[in-house]
């Protein structure tokens, strides 16, 4: 049985007392301004006072002689050469190293693999479905082929300049995010050889003890969820190693007053920060909300309960904050725990999130009810608020800012016509039917967006203002960089409904991106989706390889690659093989269990 303690500091005049359900121990407190001689420590007033003030007086001693030998050990220092003292840190240095090589090489415990069905195969029947998806598959080896030859290692490839780029959320290092994003897209596409590449790259080349600072949220949904993915594709262990590796060094943003993580963190040192621009130092709710499944599968394949405890901790949290309206807000300061700007949206910001309580209740083969009552809540907010429909019949996604609903839709945005599909089954009241509706009437608003441009490329947002539908206003907002989100739904509305219309819109796009976006050394987003002479961006986005380009060779094949009772994507379309298990909390590690 816990005793109650009350505990007071030492040296203080004004005690401050922490009432605390542990058993007696002993904290000590060094006050800096005494110096190490006079350090403050807590006492603990109980039962064995006597026996407290013996402790404390060894304790004192002990930091007492631990100073004298600090001393007597910079003495000795002084007294050696300097090439002696550079030879003892180098010796230190290479003991680090081989510690860190060592424990890199330890073995992660056996665990049994979900039964994984469909990783390969999906031929059509239709010839003339088998031609658009051996076309896909030649475009795929396009953007790959030139990605090897001008940006191999870096994180992306420019494909005019021919060489390789990289933008802020990978930080200053090259960490090969293309082999590690396309890698699963790679292999269902049969393309070994291009694997193999890319395994021996990261197995190679691929370092996180690189002092680089880095979004946690985009390392994790691209370089965890395609590592993870590969394991599960390929079962080499190489994948599941290098995923657990790089899962630590994101561990310490979550050293947070609330535990919410920071936005990005430095994987050499661990420090973390927020994006400058977020709402007064908040993090970002599509952010901190798009860990689960990923971490889920941690805690499953390393028997360690730390990955999943951290995402709980933060649905936790979630769910005592009063939401305005039922939504939620897209900024959550980490340090205060409030809410920060009442800004909502399904689009950027806060679209994965809502994503991943889906998908959380899905890969725990529906038996995570708390996930899934939190995504019918925020849905029917979402609904009740958000969506709308046009003067000219269009159903969009506005977004809420500062108390009023904005008109305004993104392209990200788009991904929620295959979330309301995915999720239409198990919803509330029987209204399987109505929110696949719904998800068709997204589907064919995303699709007007394309439609109503001269590149038949869709824009990164437009408006449903009076006579404007469907249509970027703003030239900021005239950009197409490779996005898959339209893609993605036309994919998951197919494999629900059948209507070939997806597989017409999803030719369509994919014939306008090799006429605009292809060039000699690759793939490049366009500036100006309304121009019919368009400048290119010279990115070839690592998400082009990951999501578009699978996305559309699985609308081009057979259901039975990848079926969805089995693999649930995470936003990177990297698929995790759902886990048959009563409770996720549970390791697959039959001994944790």
């Amino acid at each position: 049985m816990k005793r109650r303690l009350v505990i007071t500091r030492g040296d203080s005049s004004k005690h401050k007392r922490f009432d605390l359900g542990l058993e007696d121990v002993l904290i000590p407190h060094v006050d800096a301004s005494k110096g190490a001689k006079n350090p403050g420590v807590f006492l603990i007033h109980g039962p064995d006072e006597h026996r407290h003030r013996e402790e404390e007086e060894r304790l004192r001693n002990k930091i007492r002689a631990d100073h004298e030998k600090a001393l007597e050990e910079a003495k000795e220092k002084l007294k050696k050469s300097r090439e002696e003292i550079r030879a003892e840190i180098q010796t230190e240095k290479n003991k680090v190293v081989q510690e860190m090589k060592t424990k890199e090489k330890k073995p992660l415990p056996p665990v049994p693999i979900p039964n994984l069905i469909g990783i390969d195969g999906g031929d059509p029947e239709d010839n003339d479905i088998r031609k658009k998806r051996e076309k896909i598959k030649e475009m795929m080896k396009h953007a790959w082929d030139n990605y090897r030859i001008y940006g191999w290692g870096h994180n992306e490839l420019r494909p005019i300049a021919r060489k390789g780029h990289s933008t802020n959320i990978f930080g200053s290092s090259q960490m090969g995010a293309t082999i590690v994003d396309a890698l699963d897209t790679l292999y269902i596409m049969g393309l070994h050889d291009e694997f193999r590449d890319g395994q021996k790259w990261i197995e190679h080349n691929l370092d996180f003890s690189v002092n680089s600072e880095v979004s946690v949220f985009e390392v994790n949904i691209r370089f965890i969820g395609g590592l993870l993915a590969a394991y599960y594709l390929s079962g080499e262990e190489i994948f599941k190693i290098k995923a657990v590796q790089l899962a630590e060094k994101l561990l310490p943003a979550f050293n947070t007053p609330t535990g919410i993580p920071w936005a990005m963190v430095n994987l050499k040192s661990g420090v973390g920060r927020n994006w400058g621009w977020a709402s007064a130092g908040s993090s970002i709710l599509a952010e901190f909300g798009t860990l689960h499944m990923e971490f889920v599968h941690l805690s499953y394949l390393t028997g360690d309960p730390v990955y999943y405890k951290k995402v709980m901790h933060i649905r936790k949290l979630l769910q005592k904050m009063d939401r305005p309206n039922g939504l939620y807000p897209n900024y959550l300061n980490p340090r205060t725990g409030r809410w920060g700007q009442y800004h909502t949206s399904v689009g950027g910001l806060g679209d994965s999130f809502y994503e991943y309580l889906l998908k959380a209740w899905l890969m725990s083969d529906k038996t995570d009810h708390e996930a899934r009552k939190m995504y019918d809540d925020a849905i029917e907010a979402i609904e009740k608020h958000l969506i709308k429909k046009s003067r000219g019949g269009l159903t969009f996604i506005g977004e809420w800012k500062n108390g009023h609903l904005e008109k305004k839709m993104g392209h990200l945005a788009c991904f929620a016509g295959g979330m309301f599909a995915l999720g239409a089954d198990g919803s509330r009241m029987d209204k399987a039917g109505h929110y696949l509706e719904l998800g068709a009437e997204i589907a064919r608003t995303c699709h007007e967006s394309y439609d109503r441009t001269a590149l038949k490329l869709g824009p990164e947002s437009f408006k449903f203002d009076g006579a404007v539908e469907a249509v970027a206003v703003r030239q900021a907002e005239k950009y197409y960089i490779l996005r898959p989100e339209v893609i993605e739904t036309y994919w998951y509305l197919w494999r629900f409904t059948h209507d070939p219309r997806y597989r017409q819109w999803g030719w369509e796009a994919a014939l306008a991106i090799e006429k605009y976006c292809r060039v000699s050394g690759g793939f490049s987003g366009v500036k100006d989706v309304y121009s019919s002479t368009p400048t290119h961006d010279d990115v070839q986005q690592s998400f082009f390889l990951a999501e578009t380009l699978k996305y559309l060779y699985l609308l081009f094949s057979s259901d039975d690659l990848l079926p969805l009772d089995h693999w649930v994507f995470n936003t990177e379309a990297h698929p995790l093989p759902v886990l048959h298990l009563a409770n996720t909390t549970l390791s697959g590690n039959p001994a944790v269990r």
